[in-house]
């Protein structure tokens, strides 16, 4: 039931996140820790927020998403909460963050918006 993958640490189950790339043993998708890379944290610094994974684990996951990139940032993309469900003052301060753009936290129009 799992798909094999090129990477040691990542899978695929249709059963968890719809077959979306996983960390193997957990339900850890790519994107979660893509997501913190992609704000700042370092693959170090990501264990904090998920200590059930290894050091290995990040960085293979990392890799996988350098060598998947469009298919991980579309899974971003698509899990992104819509503008208008944002609260006021969570986009206050996401907008003030230098890497907000890069994290995909803004949206093209958004960035634009704050350099004016």
């Amino acid at each position: 039931m799992f798909a094999e993958t090129s990477s040691r640490y990542v899978t695929r189950n249709p059963e968890i996140l719809g077959g979306e790339p996983i960390i193997t043993g957990t339900r850890t998708s790519i994107r979660a820790i893509v997501g913190l890379w992609r704000l700042g944290i370092m693959p170090e610094e990501i264990l904090n927020h998920l200590p059930h994974l290894t050091l290995a684990q990040v960085f293979d996951a990392l890799s996988f998403y350098l060598d998947h990139q469009a298919e991980i940032n579309d899974y971003i993309e698509r899990n992104q909460v819509p503008n208008e469900l944002v609260h006021p003052a969570v986009k206050a301060t996401r907008k003030d963050h230098p890497l907000a753009k890069f994290a995909g936290i803004l949206s093209d129009a958004e960035a634009t918006e704050i350099k004016q």
